[in-house]
C-alpha cells in the first residue's frame, strides 16, 4: 500500500494545489472527470487500507490486554467504514447529474 501511496499522494497534492481558491463547482466539475474519480477510489482504498494495517501492528506490539481484540476489530471497522464513506462520497459527486 505504501508504493502505492506515493504517486497517488503526489498526484492528490499537486491536484490540491491546482485547486486553490477554487469554488465547489469547479472541484466538482474535476471530481467528475473518469481518470480523476478513478485515482480518488484508488488513493482512497490504499489509504485507509495503510492506515488499517499501520494501527494494527501497533496494538499487536503495545497492548497486551483483553482490549486488543476490540481494539483490532474497532480499528478495522473504522478503517472499513471511513473508506467506503469517502468511496461513497467521491462516486456520489462523480456521477451526479
Amino acid at each position: 500500500t505504501a508504493v502505492a501511496l506515493v504517486p497517488l499522494t503526489l498526484w492528490f497534492a499537486t491536484s490540491l494545489l491546482a485547486l486553490a481558491g477554487a469554488d465547489y463547482a469547479t472541484v466538482a466539475a474535476w471530481l467528475k472527470r473518469p481518470l480523476t474519480a478513478l485515482l480518488m477510489v484508488l488513493q482512497l482504498t490504499a489509504l485507509f487500507s495503510h492506515l488499517a494495517l499501520g494501527l494494527r501492528v501497533i496494538i499487536e506490539d503495545y497492548i497486551h490486554s483483553g482490549v486488543k481484540i476490540p481494539a483490532l476489530m474497532a480499528v478495522r471497522f473504522g478503517c472499513f467504514a471511513l473508506a467506503v464513506t469517502g468511496i461513497l462520497a467521491t462516486l456520489r459527486i462523480a456521477l451526479a447529474g
